[in-house]
């Protein structure tokens, strides 16, 4: 699964990677931890332009009782979304993306789970594929929600985690945007693993595993030896 991941660019080098033209969102700072059932931010296409936005890490059915479901449904599996009573309208209508310069996993080591980050080796933004709902509960409150599309792993995260995040390359991002595709079978060739000789993984601090944690010092590279002294 994709369970944290980084954003650490700011506001207006967001809105020109992606073409916003104005945006709501009145203050974004780095992220360096971006936890589940955050708000997160996010791009969606209006059928006119690009829009700016947050959602909920963890989408919530429309049909659910509880929205408490929304911490089971963080990442979708690509490969089965479209048969997924939770998924299939969203794949078809409500996708988005889901920008990102970098995701943990923790990979198992004799010494115990060591974190990593994985980062294109440009160090450029990404956008992770994502779907979005909005849940209604019976007095009316309104959670708008994501969750991020996982694939299988390339060669790169194969050794760290059996899945990894939907990565669309910059020339698929307006396909998976465009709401009047509502064929899924057009999609599932962008469901493929990104390139692993366009990303880079390295060690990073035990200190990540805690979400009230969030400064810069958690996307330092970490030394082997420097790293078993905090487990």
């Amino acid at each position: 699964m994709c369970g944290r991941y980084t954003l650490t660019v700011t506001l207006e080098e967001l809105m020109v990677r992606y073409m916003i033209g104005e945006t709501m969102i009145p203050f974004h700072r780095p992220k360096y931890n971006i936890a589940p059932s955050q708000q997160v931010l996010t791009i969606i296409n209006d059928g006119q332009s690009n829009r700016l936005g947050e959602l909920k890490w963890g989408l919530v059915p429309p049909w659910a009782d509880d929205p408490k479901i929304g911490f089971q449904m963080l990442n979708a599996r690509s490969e089965t979304a479209a048969g997924k009573p939770a998924f299939q309208k969203p794949l078809q209508r409500k996708r988005c993306l889901i920008p990102a310069d970098g995701f943990y996993e923790w990979k198992a080591t004799a010494q115990g789970k060591q974190p990593m980050r994985i980062v294109l080796k440009s160090r450029a933004l990404f956008s992770m594929a994502g779907l979005f709902e909005t849940w209604i509960s019976p007095e009316g409150t309104k959670i708008n929600s994501c969750t991020i599309l996982t694939t299988t792993p390339n060669e790169l995260v194969a050794p760290i985690h059996d899945r990894m995040p939907v990565i669309l390359r910059p020339e698929d991002e307006q396909l998976w945007l465009n709401r009047s595709i509502t064929d899924t079978a057009v999609l599932t060739p962008l469901f493929k693993p990104y390139r692993a000789d366009e990303l880079e993984a390295y060690t990073v601090s035990a200190a990540v595993g805690s979400v009230r944690n969030d400064e810069p010092s958690l996307i330092e590279p970490y030394k082997a030896d420097e790293q078993l002294e905090l487990w």
